[in-house]
């Protein structure tokens, strides 16, 4: 992910930006699915080469901006519910929603910031 590096001597900050190493496709499943509040959802997305754990996801409701759950594959954004919780395992990722709610229902996708150009 992009990093920001030490100020140089000028007081000016460097920012790293990461390499283009051929493009990431990331396939998500299942497409849709149709749960029942208080279920358990899992929704996994699946990169064609290594991302390391540089991985995000989304959710989205219509007419909104997405709004970021988890960062660097498990970490949760802040202020975001801890029923929101990811995992990975390789180039595998899951995103896991516990107790899911009525407020849940969405648009959930992942994207990766591993190489230019980010996919989604």
């Amino acid at each position: 992910a992009p990093a920001l590096l030490p100020a140089t001597a000028a007081g000016a900050a460097a920012v790293h930006l990461p390499e283009s190493r051929g493009q990431i496709t990331l396939t998500q499943s299942p497409g849709s699915q149709s749960v029942v509040p208080g279920q358990t959802v899992n929704i996994r997305c699946k990169a064609s080469s290594s991302v390391s754990n540089d991985l995000e996801w989304y959710f989205q409701k219509p007419g909104e901006a997405p709004k970021l759950l988890i960062h660097d594959a498990a970490s949760r954004q802040s202020g975001v519910s801890d029923r929101f919780s990811g995992s990975q395992s390789g180039t595998d990722f899951t995103l896991t929603i516990s107790r899911v709610q009525a407020e849940d229902a969405g648009v959930y996708y992942c994207q990766q910031d591993y190489s230019r150009p980010f996919t989604q």
